[in-house]
Formats: structure tokens, C-alpha cells, sequence
């Protein structure tokens, strides 16, 4: 257990540039490397974090954890990637709320905001074309970013994403399998799973952290695509609690720092709870993970076999799509509108993309550049 913890604490320090390059980082390690699984072993491993809702690149660490030691392994696994991350973000939460007042740090927070139009819009034209190949997923894409930018609250982006799902279980249907066979799930995993779904919304008034925990298990339930996703469902969720600033700010932050984009959670958890914002910060990150841990081991097991099945494939496809939507309706608020103030900031904004497309400068760069391009913006 010590040398699954030690060597996904390593990772968590060093893991910049998101998802897509953790997947990397764990290939290299534990198929080059350790040796712990061979490639065709590692691959369908990754095809099931990107099945199921949830952080995808903490999935496949979770699961190589589970293959190495069991649950336990798992636990370890989890907690070692994420501990830099998280402890890394209850920092930067301490010394905002000491130095949110002073010019510098607004024009930091600025140019942070600026990063998160270029990241933001990034993601969703990378989701956009790996999900909406077709009239019907595109049109799901057109359907939900409108009802969101008319109608913006949790209920309407449940409704849609059901709504897709089962659009996507009758119209988008893939091939069926020449031999089938039955999927045997892991009962107690997924009976936790839907019992704090259903469940603990009935209780989550009672207290503030059990309404906390609340908030931030629905939001993890809900996450197909990648962290990026999380924006939006959070940002539906903390409502009026928060302001722009402080809410995007934790998300420029979450691109910064090395490990689980998720952790964002973390910021908003301590922003959250005030009287005792350690308890706010762990109890939210707890909670946004769970669910995409509780659906792993329901369905590790035996998991293709799900997959093959013609109308959960399609209902996944109808999701996927439905999340590009709602990822474009929070690329316009909050992340454009709270952000771009001048021409002077969509110069910045093009100048990112560039940078990032063109030159593909890795992350903490953009965000050293930002930074700097904030601070000089608060100069002028």
C-alpha cells in the first residue's frame, strides 16, 4: 500500500496539462516502467473512464490502484494523486481571501480569467468534434446550450441530459454485438451510488455539510467529458454564494496546479464554509469524486460487455453531445462575460489561443503569461 501511495503522491506533484497528459504520465509509469498491466490491459481501462461519468483521469489512477492492491490499493491510489492538488489549492484559498483587496492580485484574478476563455473555449471545440459527428448530436449540442443560456439552473441541465440520453438511447444506437454477453455488476458499489443520489437530497437540509455533500455528489454524478464539465454544474450549484471572482478564480487555479482538474472542488468547498472551511474543502472534494469511484468498481469488473449493449452506447453518444451544449452556454457566462471588458482583453484571449494551438506551450506557461499580461493590464 506504501508503494502505490508514494508512487501516485510523485505523480500528483508532477501531473501538469490536465487529463489527456495524466493518461500519459500513467502509461509511462505503470506499463513502461512498473510493468504493473501490458497495454491492451491499460487501454480498456482508459475506454471505461471515458464510459462512465466522472473524473476520468482519477478513475484510471483509481483503478490501477484496485488492479495493484484491491480497494485499499485503490484508496491509496486516489489519495496520493490528489493530496499535492489539494493541499495546493487550500493554500491558494488562504492567501486569496488575505489578499483579494489589493490591486495586484485583481489584476492577477484578471488575467486568470482570461486563461479560462482560452482553456474553456478549447475544450468544448475538442469535445464539439469528438461528439457531435452527425445532425442529431449536433442539434442535441444546439438544443441544450440554448436551453441553458434561456433557462440556467441544475433542473433544466438534469432535464436535458436525461432528455438526451434517451434521445441518444433510441436514435444513436451502435452496432450489435455478434456475441453478446450478460453484465454482472457489483450490486453494493452501485446500490451506494444510487441510494446517496436519491437519498441524501431528501436529509440535505438538516445541515450545511451534509448539504454541501450534497451538492458536490449530484455535480460528480453528472460530469461526462472530462474536469472541464464541472464548471458549469458547479457554478449552477454555488449560485449566488460566491462571487465571479472568487469562483473563477478557483478554476484558473485548478488549471495550474498539477493533478485532478476536480479539485477545483476543493477551492469552492473552503470558499463555501467559512466557519470552518478545512471540513468545507474535504467534505466537497470527497464528494465529487465518489460517485465516479462508486460506478468504477460497480462496473470493473466486467464492463464491456455494458458497453456493448447498442442502447447504452447511444444513450452515452446523446450525453456526450448534450455536454458539449452545456459546456458552450458556461463559455458564455460566467467565463466570457465576467472576464472580457475591453479590446485590449480579446487581443489577450487571441493571443492565448494562439499560444496554446499554434505554439502548444504547456499550461504553467500559459498561466506564468497570464499572470504577467494581468498584472501589466493593471499597470496601463
Amino acid at each position: 500500500m506504501l508503494a502505490i501511495f508514494k508512487t501516485f503522491f510523485w505523480l500528483g506533484w508532477i501531473s501538469f496539462g490536465g487529463p489527456a497528459a495524466h493518461i500519459g504520465y500513467f502509461r509511462q509509469t505503470f506499463v513502461e516502467k512498473l510493468n504493473w498491466l501490458d497495454d491492451s490491459e491499460y487501454a480498456q481501462i482508459v475506454a471505461l473512464s471515458q464510459f462512465l461519468p466522472g473524473p476520468g483521469s482519477s478513475q484510471v489512477g483509481f483503478a490501477l490502484g484496485y488492479k495493484r492492491g484491491g480497494l485499499t490499493g485503490a484508496c491509496a491510489a486516489f489519495i496520493g494523486f490528489t493530496l499535492p492538488s489539494v493541499m495546493i489549492m487550500v493554500l491558494l484559498a488562504v492567501v486569496s481571501s488575505q489578499l483579494t483587496e489589493t490591486t495586484a492580485f485583481q489584476s492577477i484574478v484578471h488575467g486568470l480569467k482570461l486563461l479560462a476563455v482560452v482553456v474553456v473555449a478549447d475544450a468544448t471545440w475538442g469535445m464539439y468534434k469528438n461528439f457531435c459527428k452527425n445532425t442529431l448530436s449536433v442539434s442535441l449540442c444546439l438544443i441544450t446550450a440554448i436551453a441553458l443560456l434561456t433557462l440556467p439552473s441544475i433542473a433544466t441541465q438534469m432535464v436535458v441530459l436525461v432528455i438526451a440520453a434517451l434521445i441518444g438511447a433510441k436514435y444513436l444506437k451502435g452496432e450489435t454485438p455478434t456475441d453478446p454477453k450478460p453484465f454482472k455488476p457489483t450490486v453494493l458499489p452501485l446500490a451506494l451510488f444510487v441510494a446517496i443520489l436519491v437519498g441524501l437530497p431528501l436529509i440535505a437540509h438538516l445541515t450545511p455539510t451534509l448539504g454541501l455533500f450534497n451538492d458536490f455528489f449530484q455535480a460528480g454524478s453528472l460530469v461526462f467529458g472530462g474536469g472541464h464539465v464541472v464548471l458549469p454544474l458547479l457554478q449552477t450549484i454555488v449560485g449566488d454564494q460566491l462571487s465571479q471572482d472568487t469562483f473563477l478564480t478557483g478554476y484558473a487555479a485548478a488549471q495550474a496546479v498539477p493533478g485532478p482538474m476536480f479539485t477545483f472542488a476543493t477551492y469552492i468547498g473552503y470558499e463555501l464554509q467559512p466557519n470552518a472551511p478545512i471540513v468545507g474543502a474535504l467534505v466537497a472534494t470527497v464528494a465529487v469524486f465518489l460517485p465516479g469511484f462508486l460506478l468504477l468498481l460497480g462496473v470493473l469488473k466486467n464492463w464491456q460487455s455494458l458497453a456493448q449493449k447498442p442502447q447504452v452506447a447511444g444513450a452515452v453518444s446523446g450525453v456526450n453531445a448534450a455536454v458539449v451544449g452545456l459546456l458552450v452556454s458556461a463559455l458564455y457566462q460566467p467565463v466570457f462575460t465576467s472576464a472580457v471588458m475591453n479590446p485590449f482583453d480579446v487581443a489577450l484571449v487571441l493571443v492565448g489561443f494562439y499560444l496554446m494551438k499554434q505554439l502548444k506551450l504547456p499550461i504553467i506557461w500559459m498561466v506564468i503569461t497570464f499572470i504577467i499580461a494581468g498584472l501589466v493590464n493593471g499597470m496601463l
